[in-house]
């Protein structure tokens, strides 16, 4: 069972400031938490390999490929820009 001075130190580490009639409510309830924790202490779990989602996800990635974008489609993005020096786009600087 929880005590209500454990109920108060962890009060004032989340920084709550809790009634009388909370902190009793909080440690019925901590208490109810802490014994169903209890209780999955005992199951038997030798058998079940661990896991960290429910679910068997694996990550699918692409392989990392530079392509050679045509010249032609480059050179009229390049020269769409508003400002440029030489092949290279110019903008404001931000600092």
């Amino acid at each position: 069972m929880v005590t209500k001075k454990k109920v108060k130190h962890i009060a004032k580490l989340a920084r709550l400031g809790l009634t009388e009639k909370e902190i009793e409510k909080f440690r019925k309830e901590l208490s109810s938490i802490l014994d169903y924790f209890e209780q999955l202490k005992q199951l038997d779990v030798t058998k079940v390999e661990p896991c960290s989602h429910p679910f068997f996800l694996e990550n699918v990635m692409r392989e990392d490929e530079a392509k050679q974008e045509p010249t032609d489609r480059v050179d009229k993005l390049i020269e769409a820009a508003p400002e440029r020096k030489g092949r290279y786009v110019k903008v404001k600087s931000i600092l």
